[in-house]
């Protein structure tokens, strides 16, 4: 059997990746323990468009402290790990990967406008990634903001980093536009090698004891994987991208059923702070296994093959599907 997929123009052993996540990535010896455990690939801890901000406010700062007064300071440079520690740990941990894993690392960018990530992805590609995703977190509470310029602010962005490096970059975006098939054509056609599916936003909690609102991270369900599934089954053969599933990948089937509704690769990280990082064996053995038992012999073979391009019933997918659900599902109580 055969487990090898493409992805990114990138050939991997398996749709396996592990997804970004600082407490899994940031450690370097992580990753060889990831490739020997059967990662296909890694996607790193996203570096933010606010550490690139702050950087050059740290480094504005020194260059001009004390300037009022002594006009020589003008020619004084501060050292360059005052304000280049982070940026320059990251580009140095990309390099350190690249030394110790065979496996493709993909890094990341998360950010809402261009900033600097113009300069920044050049460097990136030059550290040696091999790809790069760009992870666009922007929840718009302008009230006079336009929808149509929320989306432009994707296209513009992916088009500047596109034009700036030539590594492959896919593009992590939200399920929340009002037109989302439309979104991922115009995303493919403005040269996203890829769309990750989908972005989950972090939503604030509140302390009632302190009186605070505080962040909350939830990890993911399985119940989490509907939605990217249904959406990467309609996209399957539609657009000119790669798609990868993330959000609720936690067992073999999982990884399965994404790949039969048309992912190339499935993105898991909740699974492994769950059960850690030798999971991902776990989860390529199961895949071997239940394609053993169903006589498939690879990936590809099963890859979009209920999608709803090739599925027999096309309308499952669609509004057809929501009304079958209210018909058959019985309460609790009625079936006792």
């Amino acid at each position: 059997m055969n487990l090898t997929t493409t992805y990114l123009g990138l050939t991997l052993k398996s749709p396996i990746v592990v997804g970004s996540c600082a407490p899994l990535t940031e450690d370097i010896d992580n990753l060889k323990r990831m490739e020997d455990s059967g990662a296909a690939a890694v996607v790193l801890h996203s570096f933010f468009e606010e550490q690139l901000r702050q950087e050059r406010l740290e480094l504005h700062h020194h260059l001009t402290y004390g300037t009022e007064s002594f006009a020589e300071a003008l020619t004084y440079f501060p050292e360059p790990q005052i304000f280049h520690v982070g940026s320059q740990e990251y580009l140095n941990h990309i390099r350190k990967a690249k030394e110790i894993v065979d496996i493709p690392i993909i890094a990341s960018l998360n950010g809402s406008t261009l900033g600097g990530w113009l300069d920044y992805s050049q460097q990136i590609e030059q550290a040696g990634a091999d790809a790069l995703e760009l992870n666009i977190y922007y929840v718009p509470t302008d009230l006079d903001i336009p929808g149509g310029e929320v989306e432009q602010n994707y296209i513009d962005i992916l088009k500047a980093v596109k034009s700036a490096i030539n590594i492959p970059i896919a593009i992590k975006v939200s399920p929340y536009f009002s037109n989302t098939a439309n979104m991922a054509k115009r995303l493919a056609e403005a040269g996203a090698d890829g769309l990750v599916l989908f972005n989950r936003f972090y939503q604030p909690d509140i302390d009632l004891d302190n009186l605070e609102v505080y962040p909350n991270v939830l990890l993911s369900t399985p119940q989490a994987m509907r939605l990217p599934m249904r959406w990467i089954a309609i996209l399957y053969g539609r657009i000119e991208a790669d798609l990868a599933a993330t959000s609720g990948i936690h067992h073999p089937a999982d990884v399965l059923k994404m790949v039969m509704a048309g992912a190339k690769v499935t993105q898991v990280v909740s699974a492994l702070l769950r059960h850690g990082i030798g999971y991902l064996g776990t989860l390529e053995d199961g895949i071997w296994r239940w394609m053993e038992e169903h006589e498939y012999e690879s990936i590809e073979q099963m890859q979009g093959s209920l999608s709803q391009l090739h599925c027999p019933d096309p309308s499952a997918f669609e509004r057809v599907q929501y009304m079958k659900a209210l018909q058959t599902y019985a309460p609790i109580w009625q079936v006792r």
